[in-house]
């Protein structure tokens, strides 16, 4: 069934040598500087992603995390830079809940910060530029300042009793006495000369990649290391100066699978990045277009499938290096037509679903337990995330998902940074096979995406909205492949949520059944839903927690590329 083309809120932004989209439309103009002085799409997606830390400190900062997914025209395969940070070495599950510590908000569920090694490793691995280069439009508007836009300020103003708490962090969000009106400058001195400093290690060292390692060194083995380890003990935290030193993010090999042609790519299950591979592979034995868009039938089958990968991430996804994950079997197409098999095209799951059984498709792997049943229960949605991709003509992409803001975690005193938090989104079950453990990442939400056609990249996609992101992500592709939309029209198509599943981040809310709906999704098919057996909540149009892709297609028989970014925020696309 064709697709009707409808007005957008914004227009498609279309372009013949590069497009940046972003969370912000300051740092997609900080990307777009860097290509136009020569930098590659890693050189600008760095700089944006720097700026995305300054413009977004609710949402992100470099002591969080930066998962990336990127290609080069030339390299042989995607490569993904894991971005995320570890559990201390020296504390393990036991001694962690002897001492009564549940993984509530505090510094007792930090990792090590993992954002500014990502940013570091993308630029000296596959950049062309100095740490100083990318990081001086990041440095001007923490400098500076930059006017504070309606979201964040709402984000400050609600969080502003835990802000007031940190004498660091009051200084910066709340030095009027309050959270900054929307206009009004936000001035980060402290991450300024952070990051100034940290350019500034480059000075007097020979070559561009010694430079980049004195960088990294400066953040993880010397002054700042020891602020962060310090400030880290005195506030409850676990974090030894021995875990920044060894610690390295991971350059690792993408997972991916084929949806209808297209070959999509994610990060591997030590994040939810295969929950959208998941979900593709169900789909694809579906003619979705047989349907109309967004219709009760299409709907269902999405939310029904996307129940099933989660299920799959409950019971398999973790660390690889600590836990047997069989990726191959849980991508396999084979595999997917089981779930088919179990999906009731005509009735809602009542809740998740038990996890099926991939081991017969993992060529002969040794067979372990999936994680148990939870109990549903209620709880906050806490902070969340935000988005950056760049591609070019010549088909090089970038896309990253950084996250761990200051909403609920302090500032490190004259550093201006903070501690990931992240490992909120570990689990304290021993069972579960994201279990803390000393040295593990924990499972992460934030998964940026990449599809290629033919050999050659063809999206850069992502969205912040923690465990909302490979939904909104699902339908992204299923939009853009399915019905042909252009990529705006697919961005701002109404989208849907299932929360029947325990969600990643401490204490893991489960509501079974649950399925929001944004209002402009008829009440008619929302009904039609509902009885079906969805627990069906509406959601007012344009709402922020579906999601805020930003998205970048590339035509490469015309050689052009158009760009989308989501008015649910303040994301936007420029190009040129």
């Amino acid at each position: 069934m064709e697709f009707e083309a409808l007005p957008t809120l914004r227009p498609t932004i279309l372009s013949t040598k590069y497009v940046v989209a972003s969370g912000h439309y300051l740092a997609s103009m900080a990307g777009s500087k860097i290509l136009e002085r020569g930098g590659n799409v890693v050189d600008a997606g760095v700089a944006a992603g720097l700026c995305i830390n300054v413009l977004q400190p609710d949402m992100t900062n470099i002591g969080g995390v930066a998962p990336i997914i990127l290609r080069l025209a030339g390299m042989p395969e995607v490569v993904t830079i894991s971005g995320l940070g570890r559990w201390p070495r020296q504390l393990t599950l036991d001694d962690y809940r002897r001492r009564g510590d549940d993984l509530s908000p505090g510094m007792g569920s930090a990792v090590v910060p993992a954002a500014l090694d990502a940013w570091v490793t993308a630029l000296d691995r596959y950049g062309t530029m100095t740490f100083a280069d990318v990081a001086a439009p990041a440095i001007e508007l923490a400098e500076n300042g930059f006017p504070v836009n309606r979201f964040l300020h709402d984000n400050l103003r609600k969080a502003a009793e835990t802000l007031a708490q940190w004498p660091s962090s009051r200084g910066v969000f709340l030095s009027r006495g309050r959270a900054p009106r929307v206009g009004e400058r936000l001035v980060q001195r402290e991450l300024a000369r952070t990051l100034r400093i940290l350019g500034e290690a480059e000075a007097g060292v020979p070559g561009r990649h010694a430079g980049l390692r004195a960088v990294r060194d400066l953040f993880y083995k010397k002054d700042i290391a020891r602020q962060l380890v310090t400030f880290c003990g005195r506030m409850g935290g676990f974090l030894t100066a021995e875990d920044l030193a060894e610690f390295q993010v991971q350059v690792e090999p993408p997972v991916a699978t084929s949806y209808r042609g297209y070959k999509v790519y994610g990060c591997g299950p030590w994040c939810q990045g295969p929950v959208v591979l998941q979900a593709l592979n169900i789909l694809e034995g579906y003619d979705l277009p047989a349907y109309p868009h967004n219709s009760a039938a299409v709907l269902h089958r999405i939310a029904e499938a996307l129940k099933a990968a989660f299920a799959d991430r409950h019971g398999y996804y973790g660390d690889p290096e600590f836990t047997k994950v069989p990726i191959r079997g849980l991508l396999s197409k084979d595999y997917a037509a089981d779930w088919r098999r179990r999906i009731d095209l005509t009735r809602a799951a009542p809740g998740m679903p038990d996890p099926g059984d991939p081991w017969p498709y993992e060529e002969g792997r040794d067979r372990s337990l999936a994680a148990g049943r939870v109990a549903a229960a209620p709880g906050p949605e806490p902070p969340d995330t935000s988005y950056l991709c760049v591609m070019d003509a010549d088909g090089n992409a970038f896309s990253a998902t950084p996250s761990d803001g200051v909403l609920d975690t302090p500032l490190v005193p004259d550093l201006g940074v903070i501690i990931s938090p992240r490992g909120r989104q570990f689990w304290l079950d021993p069972d579960h096979p994201s279990c803390v453990a000393p040295g593990k990442r924990p499972r992460l939400t934030p998964n940026p995406g990449l599809v290629m056609k033919d050999g050659h990249v063809a999206i850069a996609y992502g969205t912040p909205g923690l465990d909302v992101q490979p939904q909104a992500m699902t339908q992204l592709l299923v939009n853009l492949i399915d019905y042909g939309m252009d990529v705006q029209e697919a961005i701002e198509a109404p989208r849907i949520a299932t929360y029947s599943f325990p969600a990643s981040t401490h204490p893991h809310p489960y509501h079974p059944g649950l399925l929001r709906a944004e209002s402009r999704i008829p009440a008619d098919i929302r009904e039609k839903l509902a009885r079906m057996g969805h627990r069906v909540e509406a959601w007012p149009a344009y709402i922020p927690q579906a999601g805020a892709l930003c998205a970048i297609h590339r035509n490469r028989d015309e050689q052009t590329l158009a760009g989308g970014a989501d008015p649910r925020r303040v994301a936007y696309a420029v190009g040129w």
